[in-house]
Parts: structure tokens; C-alpha cells; sequence
């Protein structure tokens, strides 16, 4: 029993002394506002003060209670705002062989977010040769601007995609999950408007030939038409007749 008694006053001796530690360490800095409280109408500017001594190389945040949860709103100077639900730009389908553009985008972030991509669940590497899952396909991912460009477009590119966003601050977004397919090319609409096409070259020539059987091309050139000159012998006559016996045809 007293051995016990010892070991909890030694261990209640380190507890205070630990306590009086940190009470010297938090004595050596002070941190305060001269205005606690500000109460300003909405839409008007405000400035909140804060004031520190004893720290070597302070780093000041601004953090705004509400019931249980705290954010910050201000670090490094600049006014912090977590992500909100991003929205996305997939195409429902796009064809094999072409070049198909996702984009995912957020207006609220501060400083802005970064963008992570993810496929049927799985998250998407930057370089797509760097995991086996996505060695078949071809893309370009930009975490910045969250675009996301597949170059050409494989089958196997088929699926769901969604994309998060975070900036270090608060909880990272998610946005929907968009199916895309990728199509082959449509055979069918390339042989139609092939057909489409020879149809009408075949009545194109037809009607030139149609005009021409009609007359309605001259074939001959203006103004090279040449007139005939009939000339008539004289016959003998008797002297009673008329002189005149040679005629000109014009």
C-alpha cells in the first residue's frame, strides 16, 4: 500500500510540475484585441485587431466560431475559404479515336483548389502509365484547372468519373458521378451520306446532259455564221427576150 501511495505522489508531483512548465511557457507570450467585441451593420467594412508579444516568428490565423464548428477565414494574410461542391462537364458519349475534354470546377475555394479525378471510384494518376489499371488509356490531367483530356479516346475509357476538390482548408468536395461511353464511329451514317452524295453528282450530270439534248447549250459560237452566194450561168436567149440572163443568190 505504500509503495502505491509513493508512485501516485510522484506521479501527481510530475503532473503539477508539468502544469507549472507550461503555465511559465504560456506566461512568456500574450495574445490580445483591443476590441473583443465589434458589432458592425451587414455589407459594411470592418477591421479586427490583433496584437502579440514574445513570439519569435508568429504565424496568425483568424478562425470564425459558429455553434460547434470552427473555420479559418484568414492565414498568411489572405482570407481562406473551403471548397464548395464542384460541378463538371462530361459528354454522355464521345467516339473512339477522338479527342473527348472533361472539366471540374469550383468558384469558392480560397486560395483555389486543386482537383483530384476519379474513375468508377478509383482515383486517377497523373501519369496514366504509371498504374495498370489505367495503362490502356491516354490522357492528360491537370490538377490546377481540373481539365481532363483523353487523346485519342480507347473503349476501355468507358465509365464513371467525378472529381474532388481541396485547398488545405475545411472538407474536400466531391462533385456527381457522370457515366461516358465510348462509341465506335457510326459506319452506317458514313455510307449514307456517301450515298447521299452520289445521288446527287448522278443528277447534276443528268441535267447538264438533259439541257444540252434540249437545245439549250448553243454549240456554235456567235457571230460565225457566214451567208452563201449562189451564182447562175447565163443561158442563150433569143434577142427578143430579156437581157438580163445572170442572177446573184445572196
Amino acid at each position: 500500500m505504500g509503495t502505491k501511495a509513493q508512485a501516485d505522489r510522484k506521479l501527481l508531483h510530475l503532473f503539477i510540475l508539468a502544469i507549472l512548465l507550461c503555465s511559465l511557457a504560456l506566461g512568456s507570450v500574450t495574445v490580445h484585441s483591443s476590441e473583443p467585441e465589434v458589432r458592425i451593420p451587414e455589407n459594411n467594412p470592418v477591421k479586427l485587431s490583433c496584437a502579440y508579444s514574445g513570439f519569435s516568428s508568429p504565424r496568425v490565423e483568424w478562425k470564425f466560431d459558429q455553434g460547434d464548428t470552427t473555420k479559418l477565414v484568414c492565414y498568411n494574410n489572405k482570407i481562406t475559404v473551403p471548397p464548395s461542391k464542384p460541378t463538371v462537364s462530361i459528354p454522355s458519349s464521345a467516339t473512339i479515336g477522338n479527342r473527348a475534354v472533361l472539366t471540374c470546377s469550383e468558384k469558392d475555394g480560397s486560395p483555389p483548389s486543386e482537383y483530384t479525378w476519379f474513375k468508377d471510384g478509383i482515383v486517377m494518376p497523373t501519369n496514366p502509365k504509371s498504374t495498370r489499371a489505367f495503362s490502356n488509356s491516354s490522357y492528360v490531367l491537370n490538377p490546377t484547372t481540373g481539365e481532363l483530356v483523353f487523346d485519342p479516346l480507347s473503349a476501355s475509357d468507358t465509365g464513371e468519373y467525378s472529381c474532388e476538390a481541396r485547398n488545405g482548408y475545411g472538407t474536400p468536395m466531391t462533385s456527381n458521378a457522370v457515366r461516358m461511353e465510348a462509341v465506335e464511329r457510326n459506319v452506317g451514317v458514313i455510307v449514307a451520306a456517301v450515298l447521299v452524295t452520289l445521288i446527287l453528282l448522278g443528277i447534276l450530270i443528268f441535267g447538264i446532259w438533259f439541257a444540252y439534248s434540249r437545245g439549250h447549250f448553243d454549240r456554235t459560237k456567235k457571230g460565225t455564221s457566214s451567208k452563201k452566194v449562189i451564182y447562175s450561168q447565163p443561158s442563150a436567149r433569143s434577142e427578143g427576150e430579156f437581157k438580163q440572163t445572170s442572177s446573184f443568190l445572196v
